[in-house]
């Protein structure tokens, strides 16, 4: 796992030069999942799908809007999708 990787013109986390996760500009922590989880996330309220810009929502990003939820284990579990994807 690398760090400073830039993505959507924010600092993030990477693995294997895939970008999984970074704060927005907005302050959001922004994960990489499976488009399942970003529903299900949005569903509950805790997330909205993560527009970079240009009224663009990107399917597998959620962009974190709950301040109760765990950031480290969403992170984790971003990784976890990036890392069996690139594998």
């Amino acid at each position: 796992m690398t760090h400073g990787g830039k993505g959507f013109g924010s600092s993030g986390l990477k693995i294997r030069g895939k970008l999984f996760a970074f704060v927005s500009s907005k302050g959001q922590l922004v994960v990489k999942v499976p488009k399942s989880r970003v529903e299900e996330l949005v569903v509950a309220g805790e997330a909205e799908p993560f527009d970079p810009g240009h009224g663009r929502r990107m399917k597998e990003w959620a962009a974190i809007r709950s301040s109760s939820i765990d950031w480290v284990q969403l992170a984790r579990e971003a990784h976890r999708f990036v890392k069996g994807a690139t594998s």
